[in-house]
């Protein structure tokens, strides 16, 4: 989808994309083939993070949704949009570029997504 701002908030589970007009948004959902892959050991120096780690064809994914965007606000909970951004600048540098902020947000509502990224924009004069 061509807009000119999006918002894509994700985890290692599923990304939830949304493309933003002043009035309005879009919003599509995309599921780690991987979702819900939790590794467990036993805590210690050798311990995992508890995820499978990162899914390049998940954020593969993610990124096509993305294309034509202008200006992308990545938000999450944790490391997953750390992640992605950098899977962007190996592989989508165009998209990379295209990134103006990245924010910690935990476990929002897609309506609360959609709000929060309309304010970051309109703080920034661009929306």
């Amino acid at each position: 989808m061509n807009t000119r701002h999006a918002v894509v908030w994700l985890d290692h589970n599923e990304a939830h994309i949304f493309h933003l007009t002043p009035e309005s948004y879009a919003g599509e959902v995309i599921k780690s083939p991987h979702a819900h892959t939790k590794l467990h050991r036993k805590a210690g120096p050798t311990a995992s993070s508890g995820h499978a780690g990162e899914d390049q064809h998940y954020y593969h994914d993610v990124a096509e949704h993305l294309a034509g965007t202008e200006e992308i606000l990545v938000v999450g909970p944790a490391n997953a949009k750390i992640e992605f951004v950098r899977h962007l600048e190996n592989h989508h540098h165009d998209l990379k570029s295209r990134v103006v902020a990245v924010e910690t947000l935990d476990r929002p509502t897609d309506k609360e997504i959609a709000a929060h990224a309309r304010a970051y924009f309109r703080r920034e004069g661009t929306l």
